[in-house]
């Protein structure tokens, strides 16, 4: 199953975007555009569904509250609105959840569900429609979703196991090699907890997934090999490498001696190795070489094509290298553009400029990257002199 259509009203940078989805889902825009805040509307629909992530409450509570969340662009409704369509062969829709958000006007102001709706399958069914009569009766209901209660999500609850499974992953070498601090059991996005992750892994699991991202190692870094994963004498887990170097003998290497890149590039093979749920990726170009970066959109193909999997995968980029690939079509790009009322999305597939520089040979990234450019760029140098 996979997202074919997202809608979102007043959140974060965005005050109306409707947009359609393919399986593989390049976000572009300029620096602040809201590429982030695209997959954190997806990763907050997970934490809500999540049976350890608190629901609504502690998942808005996590971001600062609703007043956090919604756009500063909203007007006269402020409400915040989430709308997925979701699909199991990429063009019938399956399911439609939607959810809208506001505040109590009395009382501690917690946020509430102002309206919360399912849909089944192309004929629109109406499976959910909140609030209905045992809210009206009883509104403190209202500060929860029936995706985070199992009592009562018993004819969707598709939904909540599919929006529960969603993966991210933005992998900050630092915290991975000092993990230092307490580790979220509700989410590590940026990978302190990784290590762990992999020690959790069942190991015939790990074992494999772990000789698999060895082989793409020696590729990309052949001075590595013989990847592994080991636990120290207090029990905490390490990866170790063989790493060649002038002396005869090789030595080994533990995780606090790899490059941010071979770090990076680790985590990277995991996440994509790791199910078949939805899987977003932020700048995943980051201390990669550039050669190694290009090669990215089809290792992302090739294992969404694989037997057994249909594996959506949604990434933010500025990279010219990793959108210069011919096989990425302009209905998988998504172009974020931002203004005083809102940040816009665009399918790239619906801007004949676009599509008039591909026809004529050009890549995506020569044709849609010098749109993300700020208009009067070349005054930067001017304004720091």
């Amino acid at each position: 199953m996979l997202i074919s259509r997202l809608v979102l009203k007043n959140w974060r940078n965005f005050q109306s975007i409707d947009v359609a989805l393919s399986d593989r889902v390049f976000i572009v825009g300029a620096n602040a555009s809201g590429k982030s805040n695209f997959l954190e509307a997806l990763r907050f629909l997970r934490d809500i569904a999540r049976p350890n992530g608190g629901g609504l409450q502690s998942s808005l509570e996590h971001k600062g509250g609703l007043s956090k969340v919604r756009c500063l662009s909203a007007r006269r409704n402020s409400d915040v609105e989430i709308d997925i369509y979701l699909s199991e062969d990429g063009e019938s829709t399956a399911w439609h959840y939607s959810i809208c958000l506001t505040q109590q006007a009395r009382g501690h102001h917690l946020p509430i569900v102002k309206h919360e709706r399912v849909w089944r399958g192309d004929n629109d069914k109406l499976v959910l429609d909140r609030p209905d009569e045992k809210d009206k009766g009883d509104s403190v209901r209202l500060t929860q979703t029936y995706l985070e209660q199992i009592s009562a999500n018993s004819e969707f609850r598709e939904i909540a196991k599919f929006l529960e499974s969603i993966r991210y992953l933005h992998l900050v070498p630092q915290l991975l090699r000092n993990p230092e601090g307490q580790i979220s059991t509700v989410d590590d996005p940026f990978g302190r907890g990784f290590l762990e992750t992999i020690a959790r892994t069942s190991e015939k699991t790990r074992r494999a997934r772990l000789r698999k991202i060895e082989k793409a190692l020696r590729i990309a870094v052949p001075q590595m090999k013989d990847l592994t994963d080991i636990k120290d004498e207090a029990g905490v887990p390490h990866l170790e490498v063989l790493c060649s170097h002038w002396r005869p003998n090789a030595g080994r290497q533990r995780e606090d001696q790899f490059s941010d890149g071979t770090l990076r590039l680790i985590g990277l093979f995991w996440s994509l190795l790791d199910g078949n749920s939805p899987l977003l990726l932020e700048e995943p170009e980051l201390s990669l070489n550039s050669a190694i970066v290009k090669r990215l959109p089809p290792i992302f193909n090739q294992l969404q094509k694989k037997k057994g999997r249909s594996r959506q995968i949604f990434v933010t980029t500025h990279s010219w290298e990793l959108l210069s690939d011919q096989g990425i079509g302009d209905e998988e790009v998504i172009l974020l553009t931002p203004s005083p009322e809102g940040t816009s999305a665009q399918v790239l597939s619906g801007r004949e400029d676009v599509r008039a520089l591909l026809d004529g040979g050009l890549s995506i990234a020569d044709a849609a990257l010098p749109l993300t450019a700020p208009e009067y760029l070349e005054q930067l140098s001017l304004e720091l002199a």
